[in-house]
């Protein structure tokens, strides 16, 4: 795979200048509507921008989504709603991998532990968070902050508790902070999936990159009361050709950028975080690639976390790639030192980051391993989550950890007790990969070691703890209503293996707020305000996973002196076949050619700029209609966590047109394709 060197190259800049050209994650209450009129010629007032905001939806799962019909029709992607369709599924019945197609409303199932959200609201709290940690630095920082967050969350949200969640969000590394106000949706059901193979036709070796023949689409529903819920502020669905240089935006949720960290931050991250992240995760690709050969039914459990893992470690690959570039560091090292000269700090918030970062290489691995745990198990994130909360419930709500207010409260509860399958099989090979894992990392006398593992191996302890009952949701309703006590008095292993390791975990949490985050903290916020000093509002904040709107056109790009064209059509999906995986057709497709027009528009290249957590971002064109999915992006826009380079950085999105045509043709979906067009 081959990442431009031009990775935000071009757009280096950005870290202390003006955003150029189409890059720019903007938030809705700071919009250059001024600069997309004059190069675009496109009129986005507030009558347009409230109008997208009141029908663009965050999904839990960290996915976005639009709402395109009356009755809470939802539009997001087919990746989106694939751990649903996992959950959904059972031996012998893999909607992961065949799909759903739901003919009416009452055959529309349940996403366990999803929920939607449209954001209603943003108020300034700058002042309110900065107060609170007035005069203090290190832990002690952190723990003021997350309490004055937590009571304004609460204040924000006290008048209707049960359909608003409210947010604070730090934008600009500490620059500035707003509270978010959301209608929440917490019963979202899955209407629509077309299944894996052709949503990612093409696979892995065709993941982030271009032409692509994905119908990476699926419909959701939200529901209000038991009942399809009221969507007045819908966006309208154009099914018809997009046009070549056709100016559109894309409203969503980009999950995190690091184009405005310090090089000391982005140099760990190249030395450290991301080689140690591509190791464990191809070790982890090669435990999960041997226990899918070895059945069928093991193919099914673990096919979703495949996914993720091979996405996963293709997104650090481009990432290292672009940090290992040296033209690009140079540049970063300029910019950043332009800034230091022209802010004329009497301190030096930049070394102070730098200090940090050599304190979280001493803390990084026992804070990973205990702090951190296994990222792919079920059963240890329902034990952490119970532990605490029996612990953390007993306080006054300012006074607890993060995660725990009461303001976090109701979407934790959702999470934890909704009805999600779990795999005794999967649970024991992650668990017995990361317990492996931590003792060759931590040393097999190290006492952190031994915290873990005490005398066991990691085979024998993760057996027992994938015997663990929490994977029974009356079971885990149990321990959630009877609090500290019967978390107490729990004698499942999972639980006393989690209220064995959490003191410990907790203490290294501490130290990490006391010698990284409460540092860093500090010091970015220095440095956003030089920042805004210099540039005011003319530069966007980092990503972070809250709602944005980017604009730019329908374009393709230069490749190696070839014109990439910016649409794939339904024929080239033909073409590419070879009947074999991940290239092979679902038989519905084989049998809908003939209906199918080969000149529909399948997939789209635009300029937008974009990051995960865009996926299932409509891309909508200037009358504010939806004419597409944003999926992925091209192989050159695996650097756009650092900048964005207009030459090549591209987003790719199937279009409303092969959406509906294949509803009709290949599906037979035709209420769901008369309810769009309604």
């Amino acid at each position: 795979m081959r990442v431009s060197p031009l990775v935000a190259l071009l757009a280096a800049s950005f870290l202390t200048s003006p955003a150029l050209a189409d890059e720019g994650m903007w938030t809705f209450d700071n919009f250059p509507a001024a600069k997309v009129k004059a190069e675009y010629g496109a009129t986005i007032d507030k009558a347009w921008l409230d109008k997208v905001r009141a029908a663009a939806v965050r999904l839990s799962g960290g996915c976005s989504a639009s709402v395109v019909g009356a009755r809470g029709l939802v539009l997001t992607n087919n990746h989106c709603v694939a751990e649903c369709a996992q959950d959904l599924s059972s031996k012998g019945n893999d909607l992961y991998t065949h799909g759903i197609v739901a003919a009416r409303v009452e055959e529309e199932r349940k996403c366990p532990g999803m929920q939607g959200e449209i954001l209603e609201g943003i108020d300034d709290v700058t002042a309110q968070v900065r107060s609170a940690g007035s005069g203090l630095t290190g832990a002690a920082l952190i723990e003021a902050r997350t309490a004055a967050i937590g009571a304004i969350e609460q204040k924000g949200c006290a008048g209707s508790p049960t359909t608003l969640r409210c947010q604070v969000v730090d934008l600009y590394h500490g620059g500035q902070y707003k509270l978010y106000r959301y209608r929440k949706y917490d019963d979202v059901r899955l209407v629509f999936s077309p299944g894996v193979p052709t949503a990612f036709f093409g696979g892995d070796p065709d993941n982030f990159n271009f032409p692509r023949y994905a119908l990476d689409a699926a419909f959701l529903r939200l529901y209000d009361g038991g009942k399809p819920a009221a969507t007045p502020q819908h966006l309208r669905w154009n099914p018809e050709a997009p046009v070549a240089d056709e100016a559109v935006f894309v409203a969503g949720n980009p999950g995190g950028t690091d184009r405005q960290l310090t090089v000391a931050q982005l140099e760990r991250q190249r030395d450290r975080t991301l080689p140690l992240a591509l190791v464990r995760l191809s070790e982890l690709r090669g435990r999960l690639i041997q226990f899918s050969g070895e059945s069928d039914e093991h193919r099914r459990l673990a096919q979703d976390l495949l996914f993720g893992i091979e996405n996963s470690y293709k997104v650090y690959y481009g990432r290292l790639f672009a940090l290992n570039d040296a033209g690009f560091m140079a540049s970063k090292r300029g910019d950043e030192a332009a800034l230091r000269a022209r802010a004329g700090l009497s301190d030096d918030p930049w070394q102070q980051i730098a200090d940090a970062q050599v304190k979280a290489d001493t803390l990084n691995l026992d804070y990973s391993y205990i702090a951190g745990g296994p990222m792919e198990s079920s059963l240890f994130d329902y034990a952490r989550a119970l532990v605490r909360a029996g612990a953390e419930r007993a306080k006054p709500s300012g006074k607890r950890m993060s995660g725990y207010a009461d303001s976090q409260l109701a979407l934790l509860e959702k999470e934890l007790l909704d009805p999600t399958p779990v795999s005794p099989e999967m649970e024991r090979l992650v668990l017995a990969f990361w317990l492996s894992k931590a003792r060759e990392y931590l040393g097999a006398d190290g006492a952190r070691t031994r915290v873990l593992l005490g005398k066991d191996s990691p085979e024998t302890l993760a057996a027992a703890l994938a015997g663990s009952r929490l994977g029974d949701p009356a079971y885990r309703k149990h321990l959630w209503d009877g609090g500290a006590a019967a978390i107490s008095a729990s004698d499942d292993p999972m639980i006393r293996f989690v209220r064995r390791i959490d003191p410990e975990a907790r203490r290294l949490q501490s130290a990490w707020n006391e010698a990284v985050t409460g540092p860093t903290v500090a010091a970015g916020e220095q440095i956003a305000q030089a920042r805004f000093k210099a540039y005011g509002d003319s530069l966007y904040p980092d990503a972070t996973f809250t709602l944005r709107l980017s604009f730019g056109r329908i374009d393709g790009w230069n490749e190696r002196g070839k014109t990439v064209p910016p649409f794939t059509y339904f024929g080239g999906l033909y073409d590419r076949a070879t009947g074999q995986d991940p290239f092979k057709l679902d038989p519905r497709w084989i049998a809908a050619k003939d209906r199918l027009n080969p000149k529909t528009v399948f997939n789209i290249s635009t300029t937008n700029d974009i990051i995960g957590g865009n996926s299932g971002s409509p891309l909508i064109n200037a009358k504010g209609e939806v004419i597409g999915a944003v999926f992925d992006g091209n192989i050159h826009s695996l650097g756009g966590d650092y900048g964005y380079d207009a030459a090549t950085n591209r987003a790719v999105s199937v279009s409303a047109a092969a959406v509906s045509e294949a509803l009709r043709k290949v599906y037979g979906a035709t209420a769901l394709a008369d309810e769009l067009g309604a």
